[in-house]
């Protein structure tokens, strides 16, 4: 009897330490689309991630600021020290790129198992140059 409770307070405290921790690859989570134009970008981006803890890592949500902005979860967990990725799409409106994903996960190396993801760049419109416009140029120039 002594031998069957020694060994579940055992198997009590080794669950106890199991923990699952998540680190991003992207410097400050922040994935920088620099000046892109929606005729030569997709728009799609992925964040890189590694479960460093010893339990499995679990994303139980991800969800953006805004509708412009796809992003998908992985659907299984992540076990310790394997490799996740989030996908994130943005429709590539014209203009500046400032969006937060916020992923929800059961992490317990970050604060109430939420982190920030961020992604920031321009999308500009692609000039094209009308096969009818001739361009001025002087023979002095």
């Amino acid at each position: 009897m002594k031998t069957l409770i020694v060994l579940a307070s055992f198997l009590v405290s080794t669950l106890n330490y199991a923990q699952a921790k998540i680190e991003f690859k992207a410097k400050d989570n922040t994935i920088d689309y620099g000046t892109v134009s929606k005729e030569t970008d997709n728009g799609i981006r992925t964040f890189e991630f590694t479960n460093t803890g010893n339990a499995p890592l679990i994303i139980s949500n991800v969800q953006s600021t805004c509708g412009c902005t796809v992003p998908t979860k992985p659907t299984e967990p992540i076990q310790p020290g394997q490799t996740g990725k989030i996908d994130v799409k943005y429709n590539m409106n014209p203009g500046p790129i400032r969006k937060t994903i916020t992923v929800e996960c059961n992490a317990v190396n970050i604060d109430e198992g939420r982190i920030a993801l961020k992604i920031k760049g321009e999308v500009i419109v692609k000039q094209e140059i009308s096969p009818l416009e001739k361009k001025k140029t002087s023979p002095m120039e």
